[in-house]
Protein backbone atom coordinates (compact mmCIF):
# COMPACT_ATOMS: atom_id res chain seq x y z
CA UNK A 1 0.00 0.00 0.00
CA UNK A 2 1.58 3.51 -1.00
CA UNK A 3 0.86 5.83 1.77
CA UNK A 4 -0.31 8.95 0.44
CA UNK A 5 -1.93 11.20 3.09
CA UNK A 6 -2.01 11.00 6.94
CA UNK A 7 -4.73 12.22 9.65
CA UNK A 8 -3.62 14.03 13.12
CA UNK A 9 -6.53 13.54 15.51
CA UNK A 10 -6.18 15.60 18.88
CA UNK A 11 -2.51 16.79 20.71
CA UNK A 12 -1.03 19.86 20.49
CA UNK A 13 1.73 21.97 18.82
CA UNK A 14 4.20 19.15 18.49
CA UNK A 15 1.52 17.12 16.28
CA UNK A 16 0.78 20.15 13.98
CA UNK A 17 4.55 20.40 13.10
CA UNK A 18 4.94 16.92 11.82
CA UNK A 19 1.64 17.27 10.43
CA UNK A 20 3.49 20.58 8.74
CA UNK A 21 6.90 18.30 7.68
CA UNK A 22 5.39 16.18 6.20
CA UNK A 23 2.84 18.21 3.82
CA UNK A 24 6.10 19.49 3.08
CA UNK A 25 7.43 15.74 1.86
CA UNK A 26 4.11 15.90 -0.66
CA UNK A 27 1.35 14.39 1.79
CA UNK A 28 -2.02 15.28 2.28
CA UNK A 29 -2.56 16.32 5.43
CA UNK A 30 -5.98 16.40 7.95
CA UNK A 31 -6.46 17.60 11.18
CA UNK A 32 -9.37 17.14 13.87
CA UNK A 33 -8.94 18.48 17.07
CA UNK A 34 -7.61 22.02 16.26
CA UNK A 35 -11.26 24.03 16.19
CA UNK A 36 -9.39 26.58 19.12
CA UNK A 37 -6.41 29.19 18.30
CA UNK A 38 -3.00 27.47 18.16
CA UNK A 39 -0.65 29.59 16.65
CA UNK A 40 -0.22 30.47 12.76
CA UNK A 41 -1.22 26.90 11.22
CA UNK A 42 -2.73 26.73 7.62
CA UNK A 43 -4.49 24.03 8.25
CA UNK A 44 -8.35 23.78 8.92
CA UNK A 45 -9.83 21.51 11.16
CA UNK A 46 -12.31 18.97 9.82
CA UNK A 47 -14.14 16.58 11.46
CA UNK A 48 -13.15 13.14 12.46
CA UNK A 49 -15.54 11.29 10.10
CA UNK A 50 -13.69 13.25 7.05
CA UNK A 51 -10.16 13.14 8.66
CA UNK A 52 -10.37 8.97 8.93
CA UNK A 53 -12.09 8.63 6.05
CA UNK A 54 -9.83 10.62 3.74
CA UNK A 55 -6.50 9.25 5.60
CA UNK A 56 -4.01 6.60 4.88
CA UNK A 57 -2.48 6.77 8.45
CA UNK A 58 -3.91 8.18 11.55
CA UNK A 59 -1.87 9.53 14.27
CA UNK A 60 -3.09 10.02 17.46
CA UNK A 61 -1.35 12.62 20.20
CA UNK A 62 1.52 11.82 23.05
CA UNK A 63 -0.21 11.59 25.27
CA UNK A 64 -3.26 9.67 23.85
CA UNK A 65 -5.42 10.51 26.97
CA UNK A 66 -5.76 12.62 29.86
CA UNK A 67 -9.24 11.02 31.26
CA UNK A 68 -9.40 7.43 29.61
CA UNK A 69 -12.31 7.86 27.96
CA UNK A 70 -11.76 10.58 25.12
CA UNK A 71 -8.48 11.79 22.90
CA UNK A 72 -6.47 14.36 24.45
CA UNK A 73 -7.14 17.08 22.14
CA UNK A 74 -7.29 20.58 24.03
CA UNK A 75 -7.76 22.84 21.09
CA UNK A 76 -10.70 20.81 20.36
CA UNK A 77 -14.58 22.47 21.07
CA UNK A 78 -15.73 19.17 21.57
CA UNK A 79 -14.54 15.92 23.14
CA UNK A 80 -13.23 13.48 20.57
CA UNK A 81 -14.20 9.81 22.22
CA UNK A 82 -12.01 6.92 22.65
CA UNK A 83 -15.53 4.33 21.88
CA UNK A 84 -16.01 1.38 20.18
CA UNK A 85 -17.30 3.49 17.19
CA UNK A 86 -13.85 5.29 16.65
CA UNK A 87 -12.47 2.16 16.62
CA UNK A 88 -14.72 0.37 14.06
CA UNK A 89 -13.75 3.84 12.00
CA UNK A 90 -10.16 2.87 12.15
CA UNK A 91 -10.79 -0.84 10.83
CA UNK A 92 -8.73 -0.53 7.71
CA UNK A 93 -6.25 2.24 8.52
CA UNK A 94 -2.93 2.03 10.15
CA UNK A 95 -2.78 3.80 13.67
CA UNK A 96 0.00 5.10 15.45
CA UNK A 97 -0.53 6.09 19.01
CA UNK A 98 0.87 6.52 22.53
CA UNK A 99 -0.12 3.77 25.37
CA UNK A 100 -1.34 1.28 22.89
CA UNK A 101 -2.14 -1.41 25.82
CA UNK A 102 -4.58 1.39 27.46
CA UNK A 103 -6.36 1.45 24.10
CA UNK A 104 -5.99 -2.35 24.18
CA UNK A 105 -7.67 -2.17 27.70
CA UNK A 106 -10.71 -0.09 26.68
CA UNK A 107 -12.64 -3.06 24.44
CA UNK A 108 -12.17 -6.07 22.50
CA UNK A 109 -12.65 -3.83 19.63
CA UNK A 110 -9.28 -1.98 19.86
CA UNK A 111 -8.16 -5.53 19.30
CA UNK A 112 -9.10 -5.30 15.20
CA UNK A 113 -7.42 -2.04 14.64
CA UNK A 114 -3.32 -2.21 13.52
CA UNK A 115 -1.89 -0.43 16.36
CA UNK A 116 1.50 0.91 16.10
CA UNK A 117 2.75 2.65 19.06
CA UNK A 118 5.74 4.84 18.41
CA UNK A 119 6.09 6.29 21.74
CA UNK A 120 7.12 2.95 22.69
CA UNK A 121 10.45 3.67 20.16
CA UNK A 122 13.59 4.00 21.08
CA UNK A 123 14.55 6.76 18.95
CA UNK A 124 11.56 8.86 19.71
CA UNK A 125 12.26 8.47 23.87
CA UNK A 126 16.77 8.95 23.21
CA UNK A 127 15.64 12.59 21.04
CA UNK A 128 12.94 13.35 23.27
CA UNK A 129 15.32 12.73 26.64
CA UNK A 130 17.09 15.82 24.86
CA UNK A 131 14.39 18.72 24.63
CA UNK A 132 13.14 17.27 28.33
CA UNK A 133 16.61 17.64 29.42
CA UNK A 134 16.47 21.47 28.20
CA UNK A 135 12.35 21.92 29.09
CA UNK A 136 14.17 21.43 32.81
CA UNK A 137 16.62 23.23 32.86
CA UNK A 138 14.50 26.45 31.39
CA UNK A 139 12.28 25.06 34.41
CA UNK A 140 15.45 25.79 37.09
CA UNK A 141 16.71 28.79 35.53
CA UNK A 142 13.17 30.08 36.06
CA UNK A 143 12.53 29.30 39.64
CA UNK A 144 15.82 29.20 41.00
CA UNK A 145 17.31 32.93 42.30
CA UNK A 146 20.53 31.77 41.62
CA UNK A 147 22.70 30.51 38.71
CA UNK A 148 22.97 27.06 37.60
CA UNK A 149 26.79 27.70 37.31
CA UNK A 150 27.91 27.01 40.71
CA UNK A 151 24.52 25.48 42.38
CA UNK A 152 24.26 21.99 43.67
CA UNK A 153 22.36 20.14 41.52
CA UNK A 154 20.83 16.17 42.35
CA UNK A 155 19.48 14.37 39.71
CA UNK A 156 17.54 11.38 40.74
CA UNK A 157 17.57 8.61 38.21
CA UNK A 158 20.43 7.87 35.71
CA UNK A 159 18.20 6.70 32.58
CA UNK A 160 17.90 8.10 28.97
CA UNK A 161 16.72 11.63 30.89
CA UNK A 162 19.35 11.46 34.14
CA UNK A 163 22.11 11.00 31.47
CA UNK A 164 21.66 13.94 29.43
CA UNK A 165 20.30 15.95 32.24
CA UNK A 166 23.46 15.65 34.18
CA UNK A 167 25.68 16.15 31.17
CA UNK A 168 23.95 19.51 30.38
CA UNK A 169 24.31 20.57 33.87
CA UNK A 170 27.98 19.45 34.05
CA UNK A 171 28.43 21.51 31.40
CA UNK A 172 27.11 24.51 32.84
CA UNK A 173 29.41 24.21 35.61
CA UNK A 174 26.71 22.74 38.37
CA UNK A 175 27.60 20.62 41.11
CA UNK A 176 25.90 17.65 39.69
CA UNK A 177 25.19 14.50 42.10
CA UNK A 178 22.82 11.79 40.28
CA UNK A 179 21.64 9.20 42.03
CA UNK A 180 20.92 5.54 41.07
CA UNK A 181 20.25 1.95 41.99
CA UNK A 182 22.45 0.19 39.95
CA UNK A 183 26.18 -0.21 40.95
CA UNK A 184 26.78 -0.15 37.22
CA UNK A 185 25.42 3.08 36.90
CA UNK A 186 26.89 4.67 39.94
CA UNK A 187 30.70 3.14 38.35
CA UNK A 188 29.97 5.04 35.16
CA UNK A 189 28.39 8.34 37.05
CA UNK A 190 31.81 8.47 38.63
CA UNK A 191 33.41 7.50 35.30
CA UNK A 192 31.87 11.23 33.62
CA UNK A 193 32.59 12.96 36.57
CA UNK A 194 29.56 13.37 38.83
CA UNK A 195 29.10 12.26 42.15
CA UNK A 196 27.20 9.00 42.42
CA UNK A 197 25.11 8.25 45.36
CA UNK A 198 22.33 5.22 45.84
CA UNK A 199 18.56 6.04 45.50
CA UNK A 200 18.13 4.69 48.85
CA UNK A 201 20.30 7.63 50.68
CA UNK A 202 19.26 10.53 49.29
CA UNK A 203 18.29 11.43 52.84
CA UNK A 204 21.67 11.69 53.28
CA UNK A 205 22.19 14.85 51.14
CA UNK A 206 22.44 18.07 52.66
CA UNK A 207 22.36 21.96 51.41
CA UNK A 208 20.89 20.47 47.31
CA UNK A 209 19.75 24.27 45.41
CA UNK A 210 17.93 22.58 42.73
CA UNK A 211 16.33 18.52 42.47
CA UNK A 212 15.45 17.02 39.26
CA UNK A 213 13.19 13.84 39.48
CA UNK A 214 13.40 11.20 36.40
CA UNK A 215 12.43 7.90 38.53
CA UNK A 216 8.20 7.49 38.17
CA UNK A 217 8.34 5.88 41.74
CA UNK A 218 7.85 7.68 45.09
CA UNK A 219 11.56 8.16 46.18
CA UNK A 220 10.96 12.23 47.42
CA UNK A 221 8.38 11.56 50.44
CA UNK A 222 8.06 13.58 53.69
CA UNK A 223 11.29 12.21 55.24
CA UNK A 224 13.24 12.92 52.49
CA UNK A 225 12.03 16.23 51.34
CA UNK A 226 12.50 17.39 55.24
CA UNK A 227 16.36 16.26 55.07
CA UNK A 228 17.95 16.57 52.16
CA UNK A 229 15.70 19.06 50.16
CA UNK A 230 14.92 21.49 52.65
CA UNK A 231 16.01 24.67 50.69
CA UNK A 232 15.91 23.23 47.36
CA UNK A 233 13.52 23.93 44.16
CA UNK A 234 12.39 20.33 43.12
CA UNK A 235 11.92 19.96 39.72
CA UNK A 236 9.55 16.40 39.10
CA UNK A 237 10.03 15.03 35.15
CA UNK A 238 8.28 11.66 35.86
CA UNK A 239 4.97 10.85 34.39
CA UNK A 240 2.29 10.99 36.70
CA UNK A 241 1.50 10.72 39.43
CA UNK A 242 5.38 11.32 39.57
CA UNK A 243 8.14 10.77 41.96
CA UNK A 244 7.38 13.63 44.62
CA UNK A 245 5.07 13.84 47.40
CA UNK A 246 3.31 17.27 46.59
CA UNK A 247 1.42 17.65 49.47
CA UNK A 248 4.36 17.12 51.76
CA UNK A 249 6.29 19.27 50.02
CA UNK A 250 3.48 22.05 50.27
CA UNK A 251 3.32 21.84 53.95
CA UNK A 252 6.94 21.47 54.32
CA UNK A 253 7.25 25.30 52.24
CA UNK A 254 9.35 23.36 50.09
CA UNK A 255 8.65 24.59 46.13
CA UNK A 256 7.62 21.45 44.24
CA UNK A 257 6.62 21.62 39.70
CA UNK A 258 5.34 18.72 38.47
CA UNK A 259 7.18 19.90 34.90
CA UNK A 260 5.16 16.91 32.60
CA UNK A 261 5.59 17.02 28.74
CA UNK A 262 8.40 19.43 28.29
CA UNK A 263 8.95 18.52 24.85
CA UNK A 264 5.82 19.88 23.77
CA UNK A 265 6.15 22.89 25.63
CA UNK A 266 9.73 23.84 24.72
CA UNK A 267 10.65 22.65 21.86
CA UNK A 268 7.38 21.35 19.75
CA UNK A 269 8.92 22.32 16.62
CA UNK A 270 11.87 19.57 16.96
CA UNK A 271 9.25 17.37 19.07
CA UNK A 272 7.18 17.42 15.67
CA UNK A 273 10.10 16.04 13.70
CA UNK A 274 11.03 13.23 15.98
CA UNK A 275 7.45 12.16 15.79
CA UNK A 276 7.31 11.95 11.95
CA UNK A 277 10.85 10.55 11.33
CA UNK A 278 9.51 7.69 14.05
CA UNK A 279 6.55 7.19 12.32
CA UNK A 280 8.69 6.88 8.90
CA UNK A 281 11.11 4.43 10.42
CA UNK A 282 7.85 2.56 11.23
CA UNK A 283 6.65 2.61 7.88
CA UNK A 284 9.85 1.56 5.95
CA UNK A 285 9.98 -1.79 8.69
CA UNK A 286 6.67 -2.28 7.92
Amino acid sequence: MKIKSFAFIGGDRRQLYAAQSMQSEGYKIYVCGFDKPCGDWSFESVSADEAIKNADCIVLPIPLTRDGSTINAPYSTEPIKLDDKLAASFSDKRVFCSMKNKLLSLSQQWKQVRLYDYFAREELAVENAVASAEGAIEVAMREYEGTIHGSKCLVAGFGRIGKVLSKMLDGLGADVITAARKKQDMSMIYALGYKPVDIKNLCDLRDIDLVFNTVPALIFGAHTLALGCKNAIVIDLASAPGGVDFDSAQRLGIKAIHALSLPGKVAPKTSGEIIKNTIFNMLEED
